[in-house]
């Protein structure tokens, strides 16, 4: 918003003013950029102090710590009169993502039935697209009013205060319970979740064995996931959340209205192509909630990864034919506009794969000794490359200009590939028998002893 700008970043509403700036350059700020990245840097350091924090409170409590978190930092940036005070307010909503980040899918793969896990757990991608989609009409309809970028910023505190409200009216996961010693709430916990007419004796005599197991080991998590038989579960913690963002789509999201607006569309227009590709990006994520359970995560990866990658070879293409190699011709209307299509099928590729599917896996593959831990050290990656790309973006397109999605390209075929290679299929299996699909694997089966751990 440009009174966002005109009060925070003047320089860089002067820059993108300038008539002699290339079109890829004109919002290359390290103060803008630092403003964005550090709810990075704030998510980093809560994901790993929250393995702990869900691990010794439960999902629900660590939820309701991440909502009042989330809605210190909105209030803060609605009411913010200095940079400073916008940066704050920045690492209090990094925080409060870390926290509910590293509960949520966690919950909801607790509490899922395994033939239904994959659906339950999209839902938590669903209601991130939801925000960004609310978000992008919220900035289209303040952007014009002085105090409209107050708001926008402030209503944050909304879907904290839901989220917070949501959390503290729901029980906790059976699993969490048992690992606490609550074992007579973990059976109210499950007769809710299965239903007043199912026998949960057998399924709660599961989840007692395992957490007894798992205890009786009486190791630190932070070591015992670094061992042998734990190799596969830690290598798919780190390179499924460090592929999602080398995907691009973070990048793309976050900057959508000023990347369509330096290769060629008017303020305005911006604004609703980035709203128009989240909502497709949002009808994907339902696609993905109906056939993840029918064929699987590992088909789902490859074919988006396969669209994903087409489109953003495309959109390079474009690019070139539109700018010329150095990005100071101006891009005509009909290229601008197959470049909006082209990124609208890529984040359709992105909502009904990587999107929903890297908080999925990581969620279901860990013991529960260890699945906090494993959460933890997933969403730790996922914040550290998210920092890592979203600091450096603004000036890789100005450097790179057309180079920089031919370099998400690269990642994205590559990781294809690793999913092809080195991630079993995990539909339909429940979360004490994970362990098999490893034993079974090509490669896998090398590290994982035969005797199933807990």
């Amino acid at each position: 918003m440009e009174p966002f700008l005109k009060k925070f970043f003047p320089s860089v509403l002067r820059q993108a003013g300038a008539a002699e700036t290339n079109i890829y350059c004109q919002y290359d700020s390290q103060l803008l950029t630092a403003f964005t990245s550090s709810l990075y840097i704030a998510g980093l350091v809560a994901s790993l102090v929250a393995s702990r924090v869900t691990a010794a409170l439960g999902r629900k409590n660590t939820m309701v710590l991440g909502g009042l978190t989330f809605f210190a930092g909105g209030a803060i940036n609605g009411g913010a009169v200095n940079v400073a005070m916008l940066i704050l307010g920045r690492i209090l909503l990094g925080l409060g993502v870390g926290f509910t980040n590293q509960a949520a899918p966690l919950y909801l793969s607790e509490v899922a039935p395994a033939k239904w896990r994959g659906a339950f757990n999209t839902g938590f991608q669903f209601f991130i697209g939801i925000g960004v989609v609310a978000s992008n009409f919220l900035n289209f309809f303040l952007s014009k009013h002085p105090w409209g970028w107050r708001l926008s910023l402030g209503l944050a505190v909304v879907p904290a205060a839901i989220m917070t409200l949501g959390a503290a009216l729901i029980s906790d996961t059976p699993s969490s319970l048992v690992e606490r010693g609550r074992l007579r709430d973990a059976k109210q916990s499950l007769i809710r979740i299965r239903g007043a007419g199912a026998d949960v004796e057998g399924e709660l005599d599961d989840l007692v064995r395992s957490v007894g197991a798992a205890k009786a080991a009486d190791r630190e998590p932070f070591v015992t996931i670094l061992e042998r038989r734990h190799r596969p579960q830690l290598v798919m913690a780190v390179a499924i959340p460090f592929f999602q963002q080398v995907t691009g789509i973070n990048i793309i999201a976050f900057y959508a209205p000023v990347l369509f607006q330096s290769i060629g569309f008017g303020k305005d227009s911006a604004l609703i192509s980035s709203t128009i590709l989240g909502v497709v990006n949002l009808g994907a994520i339902l696609v993905s909630t109906a056939v993840v359970d029918r064929y699987g995560r590992r088909f789902l990866f490859v074919a988006g990864g396969l669209q994903m990658l087409v489109c953003k070879l495309a959109v390079a293409a474009v690019l070139v034919a539109g700018t010329g190699a150095s990005g100071t011709e101006h891009i005509s209307k009909e290229l601008a506009v197959a470049v909006l299509i082209l990124l609208c099928t890529y984040g359709a590729g992105f909502g009904w794969s990587w999107g929903p599917l890297s908080w999925l896996i990581p969620s279901e593959i860990f013991p529960i000794k260890i699945r906090t831990t494993g959460q933890g050290i997933s969403q730790a990656v996922n914040f550290a490359t998210t920092f890592a790309l979203s600091q450096s973006f603004l000036a890789m397109l100005c450097h790179l200009k057309y180079g920089a999605f031919l370099f998400y390209a690269g990642w994205i075929a590559t990781m294809t590939l690793f999913v092809m290679l080195f991630l079993p299929e995990t539909k339909g299996i429940p979360l004490d028998s994970m362990q098999g699909i490893w034993e079974q694997h090509w490669y896998w089966r090398r590290f994982v002893s035969t005797t199933v751990s807990a």
